[in-house]
């Protein structure tokens, strides 16, 4: 039986496409509402390049993504492709501010991939090129024909849930040390993001399972005066990637 895999149209210029045809993998593109590559039934995969990962963190996308995943798939995949030092590979002349933020990029990637496995329950498999990423597409094509899990249709028909709650989710979730469930309840004792972030240390602290620590770190985060020299700096490397 051939390989069959169904690519999303936004992967179509990658370079993972022709890797696939290459190996003899039968490709089909479609509009896919939830993850770049469907390889089984039951599996979609969410590719992320290293600074597709941390642009998907700014922006909140990536948790919206992992909960869009773990709804729709009962075995949903994220793979990392390149490796995360990559993040300090900089110019020699970069200023102190830049190199500040360049290496706050890092536990910031591992916050939100700890966020990914712990949270959503989705794991994560890191790969060093797309070649190498192809390759594991069609190894987990191959498995799913093996064990006769492979049967059905791969496209599915999805009617996605009420994209300003999943918008709401991803802003509570971005805080650090909230996870999907803990924005959950954020959201269902505050109602909205903004009387949630305005809640005080003590309202905060009374949400089941949040505690004081917590709490604290939040605000001290949502209160922390504005930088205008690090906003320019990071501005500058988003742009970059």
């Amino acid at each position: 039986m051939s390989v069959r895999i169904v690519v999303d149209e936004r992967e179509r210029n990658s370079r993972i496409p022709n890797f696939l045809r290459q190996a003899g993998a039968v490709i089909d593109f479609a509009h896919l509402k939830v993850g770049d590559y469907i390889v089984s039934s039951d599996t979609a995969v969410e590719r992320k390049t290293i600074h597709d990962l941390i642009g998907s963190i700014y922006d909140g996308r990536l948790f919206v993504q992992c909960s869009e995943l773990a709804q729709y798939y009962s075995k949903p995949v994220v793979i990392i492709e390149g490796n995360i030092i990559e993040l300090l590979e900089v110019p020699i002349e970069i200023n102190d501010d830049k190199l500040k933020i360049l290496i706050e990029r890092i536990p910031l990637a591992y916050d939100a991939i700890a966020k990914v496995t712990l949270d959503f329950r989705i794991p994560i498999i890191h790969t060093p090129s797309a070649q190498y990423t192809s390759q594991l597409l069609i190894t987990m094509v191959n498995k799913s024909l093996q064990e006769g899990k492979n049967t059905g249709p791969l496209l599915k028909r999805i009617k996605k849930g009420n994209p300003i709650y999943a918008q709401q989710l991803s802003i509570l979730s971005s805080l650090p040390g909230i996870g999907d469930k803990m924005a959950v309840r954020m959201l269902r004792k505050f109602q909205t993001p903004q009387r949630a972030l305005n809640a005080s240390v003590a309202d905060l602290a009374r949400i089941p399972g949040f505690g004081t620590a917590r709490a604290e770190k939040v605000r001290k985060i949502l209160d922390n005066p504005h930088n205008e020299k690090i906003e320019i700096a990071q501005r500058t490397l988003l742009d970059d990637l």
